[in-house]
């Protein structure tokens, strides 16, 4: 297959407001090249824009591997900036900012990078077959795309450093007991469960969501004062929206609301 910028991540919406992201270097176990991260770093702007877009579920193609990382035939090329974008980070992802919500479903292993795509999303569905990991300290890496601090925010302490120290990867049972990922299911029912995650996100209004969002994911990282004054001012935006009139109104009419994202 060749690694144009049109086919190296496929895009589309599949379901009313949710976008659906497909990592498509099969041959290559979905590493990421710098056609993957401009098209990435492309693809995140394109549905932070659209305002029909209200959840993204990011998947790969098929394979025994989510996302193998960087391409070190990149890297040996001496091409590794090319895997990272200005407003992205690596794979134009990893620190992209967003507020919409992006649900990673994982059908193989994700390991280094591809552990750390994940990561950068807010909620996981993998397979009962990944497993995950971060294994950067074998090779003399650090998992700088995030992973060594998003990590250690998302399961306790001792054992998120016993991950990075040792670059043993964790199977799938294990991470959910932890409560690094949403949801454990059969290969062929990962993308179908995101998918259905997704819809109920969408099922609520969108501008609350994204508010409720922004808030919860910096809460582990400020004091309690900086989340109220957070949460003040998200009430302050949500107030003078149209979805803010309308939940309440449904209510009282015993109907389903009508949310506009406006």
């Amino acid at each position: 297959m060749a690694d144009t910028e049109d086919d190296v991540v496929l895009y589309e919406v599949v379901e009313q407001h949710i976008g659906l992201v497909t990592l498509n270097r099969p041959a290559k176990r979905n590493a990421v090249n710098g056609a993957v991260a401009r098209t990435l770093d492309a693809i995140v702007k394109q549905t932070e824009a659209d305002p029909a877009i209200w959840a993204v579920v990011i998947t790969s193609a098929e394979g025994p591997t989510f996302c193998a990382g960087a391409d070190l035939a990149e890297v040996a090329a001496g091409r590794a900036d090319e895997l990272s974008t200005p407003d992205g980070g690596f794979a134009g992802f990893v620190e992209a900012r967003r507020v919409k919500p992006w649900i990673a479903a994982v059908k193989g292993s994700a390991l280094g990078g591809g552990l750390e795509i994940s990561l950068a999303c807010d909620l996981r569905v993998v397979s009962t077959e990944t497993i995950v990991g971060l294994p950067e300290v074998k090779r003399g890496l650090i998992a700088g795309a995030g992973g060594i601090y998003r990590l250690p925010r998302q399961i306790p302490r001792a054992i998120a450093l016993e991950m990075i120290a040792t670059g043993e990867p964790i199977g799938a049972a294990r991470a959910e007991a932890l409560g690094l990922v949403n949801r454990v299911v059969p290969a062929d029912q990962v993308v179908e469960t995101a998918l259905g995650l997704a819809k109920a996100i969408c099922a609520n209004a969108p501008i609350a969501v994204r508010e409720s969002l922004q808030v919860a994911r910096l809460a582990a990282e400020v004091p309690e004062d900086v989340s109220i004054a957070a949460t003040r001012q998200a009430f302050d935006r949500l107030v003078v929206s149209e979805d803010f009139a309308e939940g309440p109104r449904a209510f009282v009419e015993k109907r389903a609301p009508r949310w506009t994202g406006r």
